[in-house]
């Protein structure tokens, strides 16, 4: 018999599911955070992850949330956008999910933080992070589903209003 060996298998981790999240986290006047990738320097996003077998999206955005960054999303407004993407999953992390699969389905959320905040980030998954206004984000960002994103923001509100 000659069957493929699994992941688990080989003592690694499982494939990883075609499935995602992107928290766009910003304040209200629009200072968006944006985290350095550690495996490819200079590629900047927001907050993004897969989904875990079984995970509700909205648990998926929570842990990105909080590994990436240290944030506690409760203490905030964590929105479900409803809005997803299918995208071709670049050739340099394909590796990472079952052999054939090309697309990913990324499901959009949003954090409101009252201002920009300090933030911890995992050192094996990014290097630094920067609040930046959201137009400089939009051009700072390597995935055009996470500038798409960006340029859906609701307008900025003013302090106080």
């Amino acid at each position: 018999m000659n069957e493929e060996p699994t992941a688990r298998a080989c003592g690694v981790a499982p494939y990883k599911e075609p499935v995602s999240v992107l928290v766009v986290i910003h304040t209200p006047s629009l200072e968006v955070l944006l985290l350095e990738r550690a495996d490819h320097p200079g590629y900047w996003q927001s907050v993004t992850g897969s989904r875990n077998p079984g995970e509700p999206l909205y648990e998926t955005a929570v842990r990105e949330v909080y590994e990436e960054t240290g944030l506690s999303p409760g203490q905030y407004v964590l929105t479900d956008c409803g809005e997803e993407t299918v995208y071709e999953i670049y050739a340099e992390w394909r590796h990472r999910y079952r052999p054939g699969v090309t697309h990913n389905t990324e499901h959009l959320f949003e954090l409101v933080v009252p201002e920009p905040l300090p933030v911890t980030v995992s050192p094996a998954e990014h290097l630094a992070y920067v609040w930046v206004p959201r137009e400089r984000a939009s051009q700072m960002v390597f995935s055009p589903s996470n500038a798409a994103a960006l340029g859906r923001l609701p307008p900025a509100r003013r302090p106080g209003a």
